[in-house]
């Protein structure tokens, strides 16, 4: 499984990141990953088609979209479309930020925030 981080660069520029998730044999479940450090969990939609201009991650969360379609816009020019079943990192907490688009309505998803000191690497294949 992969997900897309979006992060700060040296450059002070919003930047794409995907990260193959390590999975381990879990019994009788097929595979999962460790459990990650969670604080809490809300859920959002969006019934009308909006923009939001530059701007950073209020905080390191997972968006997991469940319906939908948003497109990214990251500072270095890049962009992506998140839609059913992507999971996004936004761990941009400086810098420009990016622009989120709404596309495709309505659009709901999932918000985890993790804690500051979460390790990123520890997901990693």
């Amino acid at each position: 499984m992969r997900i897309t981080r979006i992060y700060t660069g040296d450059d002070g520029e919003s930047h794409f990141e995907d990260i193959e998730i390590n999975f381990t044999a879990a019994m009788g479940l097929g595979k999962r990953t460790e459990h990650l450090p969670a604080q809490s969990i809300s859920m959002r939609e969006a019934d009308v088609e909006n923009v939001m201009d530059w701007h950073v991650a209020p905080r390191r969360q997972f968006v997991i979209n469940v319906a939908g379609r948003a497109e990214m816009e990251c500072g270095d020019g890049s962009k992506r479309q998140l839609g059913p079943g992507d999971v996004l990192l936004a761990d941009d907490l400086t810098g420009r930020g990016h622009i989120t688009r709404t596309v495709e309505l309505p659009r709901r998803s999932v918000v985890v925030p993790v804690p500051d000191d979460f390790d990123v690497d520890a997901l990693r294949a």
